[in-house]
């Protein structure tokens, strides 16, 4: 056999041999070592599987969990994140897991959901996004990372505080009159919760096409100090440091109109869902906001002054809120509490866990009880930030989160000074996780008139 020949043979069979002992080294010898690692500092989980991790096991346990039937309680982190149940009270409150060949820690001790939370900028930043969050945000604040988003959270921060939050609540308001106008045909029959959310989300695109309606035909010299507004004008902006790109527009777009309207539709459908069945509750809420309101529109100073309707949607967003938690990752060799971590590792902050500790919240973890929050959240969680964090923690908390909770308490006051509300006999109670947590097969309610039309 020819020099040549054996070279032709042995190059290509070496060339197979480097990539297969680089393959086997990243799906076999890199997890191995690292699950040895964390073993030997007490932090168990399920073993790795080649290639795949625990993404099989949890995909199959996932979907045997929605498949069966839920009766009515509040009770959902079984059934929303049930491989996470498994393996919280199997391996412990902190734990290992694989996707695929990337090792996650899980992480829902308060203390440590803290501490990664309020270094997310530095140390535990967001990971870089899916792309199905891509797809959905763009490149948005959600999703954006470095210069970038430093960039666009200053404009946010902006728009979501003080005088300006308080130049959205008219267009709020106006939303919600006209979604109660299209609800009197309703009154005695059966209506789905998430027709309120859309209804108040059709209303707010119809007014911000106005307002670019009237803003191109010169009837307006600005587009608002609102979010919207300072997003077009930033677009207009003539020092180029500060401009945003026509796609940034479309991104913060996105990110706006579907994070936030899905967070405040899911929000609402929920303590629709629990007000409907905690009669006393509604009627609380119901006194608080007549004594406050009477029967006139609520106006800002006045919704401060929302102590019962700020603990029922507390109690509402522990019990209801974001089931995915808050991926973040290793930048560098860091000590986290007591562990040491590689580089290599990815976090996720599993709130939810958190949110149905009852090692946090006690026995009735599982209960709609709001005078949990009577004292506020800090006497609630014991001062411990990470034991109640729906909207995250640190620097990258939701920006919009006072816009929510505004537009929320707007929303409830304006229906119970009308409406009683009772949960319809044909509602089946089956929560699914999406970004938020879902009712599959929707919330249905039934409405009677108190005779208020203010």
């Amino acid at each position: 056999m020819s020099t040549f020949v054996k070279l032709a043979i042995l190059l290509p069979c070496s060339f197979f041999l480097v990539a297969l002992i680089k393959f086997l080294y990243d799906y076999l010898w890199i997890p191995l070592r690292l699950q040895h690692m964390m073993n030997s500092q007490g932090i168990k989980g399920p073993p790795y599987t080649f290639i795949h991790g625990n993404n099989k096991e949890a995909t199959k346990t996932t979907n045997e969990a929605l498949s069966k039937p839920m009766a009515l309680r509040h009770d959902i982190f079984p059934r929303v994140q049930p491989h996470v149940y498994s393996c919280v009270n199997r391996y412990g409150r902190n734990y290992l897991a694989w996707d695929g060949k990337r090792p996650e820690l899980v992480i829902t001790e308060p203390e440590l959901v803290n501490e990664v939370l309020k270094n997310s900028v530095t140390t535990f930043p967001k990971r870089k996004p899916t792309f199905f969050l891509t797809g959905i945000f763009g490149n948005g604040l959600v999703t954006a990372l470095g210069e970038k988003w430093v960039k666009q959270r200053k404009l946010a921060n902006y728009a979501f505080h003080g005088e300006s939050l308080k130049n959205m609540t008219p267009a709020v308001i106006a939303s919600v009159e006209t979604m109660l106008e299209k609800w009197k045909g309703y009154v005695g029959k059966e209506i789905e919760s998430e027709e309120l959310s859309k209804g108040i989300q059709d209303c707010v695109m119809n007014i911000v096409k106005k307002r670019e309606d009237e803003v191109l035909n010169g009837k307006a010299n600005s587009f608002g100090n609102d979010f919207l507004g300072l997003l077009v004008n930033a677009y207009h902006d003539s020092d180029e440091n500060n401009r945003l790109l026509m796609e940034d527009l479309v991104d913060e777009c996105k990110t706006f109109y579907f994070a936030g309207q899905d967070t405040v539709n899911s929000l609402l459908a929920w303590i629709v869902f629990l007000l409907a069945i905690h009669g006393d509750w509604q009627e609380k809420a119901r006194r608080e906001v007549i004594e406050i309101f009477s029967n006139q529109i609520p106006d800002s100073e006045g919704m401060s002054k929302l102590k019962t309707m700020t603990m029922i949607i507390y109690e509402t967003l522990r019990l209801y809120g974001p089931p995915n938690g808050l991926p973040r990752r290793v930048t560098r060799e860091v000590q986290l509490g007591k562990l040491a971590l590689p580089a290599s590792m990815d976090i996720l902050v599993q709130n939810i866990a958190v949110h149905h500790d009852p090692h946090m919240w006690g026995d009735d973890v599982h209960l709609f009880k709001p005078e949990r929050f009577a004292e506020g959240i800090a006497k609630a969680t014991n001062y411990n930030a990470g034991a109640f964090c729906p909207f995250g923690l640190g620097p990258r908390n939701c920006v919009g989160m006072n816009f929510a909770t505004m537009e929320t308490k707007i929303v409830l006051s304006m229906i119970l000074q009308r409406y009683t509300i009772s949960l319809s006999p044909t509602y089946v109670h089956s929560p699914i996780p999406y970004i938020t947590v879902q009712p599959q097969h929707g919330i249905q309610v039934i409405l009677e008139s108190l005779g208020n039309d203010t």
